[in-house]
């Protein structure tokens, strides 16, 4: 974390100095405002907490509750939703409270004795190393918790405004082109009675109001797909057992009651199990919904049999029918008009995508969804980037959805079959371990758009695929030969990182390096000149950060090119951390398969590979650029 280059800190370095709409933000909900958030749920908080970091951007984001939420049904968190945690500053908190799952225990009917399960297999959670942040269980509510700290806690000071219900919209013209109208719900606003009618304007809304979201059916979006006929009891409970695996996460097959996804949640007590009620006759009309906690209890010493679990509290329960749903669009530009006009309006989370919770994939993919959607609109609210920037949301997100759906409800059916209905009896484990990447969150491929190059040359770093994450690797930052992880310092704060990895020294020849750095900082054709605005920092728009290929002791920090040591903050301070080399346990350029002839590695600003291109091809970045963001501009208040 970097700090003081503002002056000294004293207190929070968390807590950013208030700027822009944040210096006299307004308790009360504003007539007008840039982007309206509707539900502080997972979806919106994220993006809550991304606008938050642009202080010019005025953003007020709403929910129908009185306050936070208590406790959420949603608590998975795949290693790609904890990378975005360390973007956003609270990884490591959060991973200490949390429960971390290291392997998946699975269990099935005894050969010889069919009435008693048994364990028969139990790989490890991440076999192949995807990322190196865990996979994590911790209560919703905490994740909102935190995203909202990071909201509050940004220059524009962004909190809830509580108890506020969405009606309906229209979409007009002018400046304020989204006329929303809302009804007061609880407590009091200014003396404003709960349900009391209000209309408020906005530039963009944001749709993160769940899967009965009243913002889709404004749009007229199309929710495609439908239930299946198979029930699921979910409890979180605290219980005496004599299951061994109880702290582990576990698939549990019986021979005649059906199965139990059994997670354990953090704290080291309470676990949560999604436990099966069978097929739901067509007729049912959701009267299996009615069944008890007791049925639910008793169904799991069923299939656990010989194990018993004695229930002591159930903190919350539920019951449900597995649902697949898409909508045809995630904005309100009719598929038939796409193109056409900037869409104003868009759809998130829960909103746009519903399926089975077992996956532990609902959160995760919305909280991508609001990342993706939010610097978006930063980037155009705040002058950076063109209009046509947004229409690649839905474009975007909208394949992930699918794809999500699609093995969703593969694994739904998997974990629905009974032992004997499986070719293979190993048919269910191998599916978890070989699919493993995907639930992780690192299956997500951009393909090519105004922000996703389609003229990369991959060869020259193959372990940054081209529209897929940013994967980071062990690094030695040069300035205090600290080893750090290379993509911990992506930070969600709107900038575009540029990875420039050197090229290796020669005697005597000209370095690659040295003339792409000197180009960057000089050149008018330069990404820096082009776009970054008048009397602004030098890194304020790109985060350029240089990799070399020796180790930290054989890199002289005084003859580092300039570009890679800019001079920030009212006192024009040196930031001498974005000078990298090579760590002795693992070299970079080996494990990402970067070329010695070294290569230019462009990164979005929600950690996605943009760009990939040789030292030489200045004119091929700065094109890309050209399409993806706006000529330079005069800094806002200069």
């Amino acid at each position: 974390m970097q700090f003081h280059h503002y002056g000294y800190v004293s207190e929070d370095p968390n807590v950013q100095p208030a700027a822009g709409v944040g210096l006299n933000r307004s308790p009360e909900l504003p007539d007008e405002m840039d982007v309206l958030i509707v539900g502080a749920g997972p979806a919106g908080v994220i993006a809550a907490a991304q606008l938050a970091q642009f202080p010019n951007i005025d953003t007020r984001i709403i929910d129908r509750r009185d306050g936070r939420l208590p406790i959420g049904q949603a608590d998975g968190i795949q290693a790609r939703s904890v990378e975005t945690f360390q973007a956003f500053g609270f990884a490591e908190r959060i991973i200490a409270e949390a429960y971390r799952i290291t392997e998946m225990a699975f269990w099935k009917p005894d050969t010889d004795h069919p009435e008693n399960i048994v364990r028969t297999a139990r790989p490890a959670d991440d076999p192949s190393g995807v990322s190196e942040f865990p996979h994590l269980i911790v209560n919703q509510a905490r994740v909102l918790d935190y995203y909202s700290e990071v909201a509050a806690n940004g220059p524009a000071r962004l909190t809830t405004d509580w108890g506020w219900n969405f009606v309906s919209l229209e979409i007009g013209e002018g400046e304020y082109p989204v006329a929303v109208t809302l009804e007061r719900t609880a407590g009091e606003d200014a003396g404003t009675p709960a349900g009391t009618r209000r209309t408020v304007h906005a530039k963009y809304v944001i749709g993160a109001d769940g899967a009965h979201s009243g913002v889709r059916d404004s749009i007229g979006a199309k929710h495609i797909g439908g239930v299946s006929q198979h029930a699921w009891g979910v409890m979180d409970v605290l219980a005496n057992t004599d299951f061994p695996d109880i702290r582990t996460k576990c698939a549990i097959q019986s021979h005649d009651g059906g199965s139990i996804l059994h997670i354990p949640r953090e704290g080291g007590y309470l676990f949560r199990m999604y436990v099966d009620l069978g097929e739901v006759a067509p007729d049912d009309n959701g009267a299996v919904r009615k069944t008890s906690i007791d049925e639910i209890i008793a169904r799991a010493n069923q299939i656990m049999h010989p194990y018993t679990v004695d229930v002591k509290n159930v903190a919350w329960s539920s019951v449900y029918e597995v649902g697949h749903r898409v909508t045809d669009r995630f904005d309100d530009v009719p598929v038939d008009a796409a193109g056409t006009r900037t869409p104003h309006v868009f759809i998130t989370g829960d909103a746009c995508h519903t399926h089975s919770a077992k996956a532990g994939q609902g959160m995760n993919v919305s909280m991508q969804d609001g990342w993706n959607i939010a610097w978006k609109l930063a980037h155009v609210l705040d002058g950076r980037a063109p209009e046509s920037l947004l229409s690649t949301y839905s474009a975007e997100r909208q394949v992930v959805a699918q794809n999500l759906i699609d093995f969703d409800r593969e694994w739904s059916t998997l974990m629905a079959k009974r032992p004997e209905e499986f070719e293979n009896p190993s048919e269910l484990e191998d599916f978890y371990v070989r699919t493993a990447e995907f639930p992780a969150g690192f299956m997500t491929e951009y393909t090519p758009s105004m922000i996703v190059s389609g003229e990369a040359e991959q060869a020259l770093a193959t372990g940054f695929p081209l529209g897929k994450r940013f994967k980071s690797a062990p690094v030695v930052r040069v300035g205090d030969a600290n080893p750090v992880h290379l993509g911990h310092h992506h930070r969600a704060d709107g900038r575009w990182r540029v990875y420039a990895f050197a090229d290796a020294p020669v005697a005597g020849a000209p370095s690659k390096l040295g003339a792409w750095a000197d180009w960057m900082l000089t050149s008018p054709e330069s990404p820096l000149a082009a776009h970054t605005p008048e009397g602004a920092d030098l890194d304020s728009v790109f985060d350029v950060k240089v990799v070399y290929q020796q180790q930290h002791p054989e890199v002289d920090l005084g003859a580092v090119p300039a570009v890679f040591l800019p001079k920030v903050g009212p006192f024009q301070i040196t930031d001498y951390e974005k000078v990298y080399a090579t760590s002795p346990e693992e070299d970079i350029f080996e494990s990402r398969g970067i070329s010695r002839e070294g290569a230019v590695v462009v990164v979005r600003p929600d950690q996605y590979v943009a760009h990939v291109l040789p030292l030489t091809a200045t004119a091929e970045l700065a094109a890309f650029f050209e399409g993806a963001l706006l000529p330079r501009r005069a800094a806002v208040g200069a």
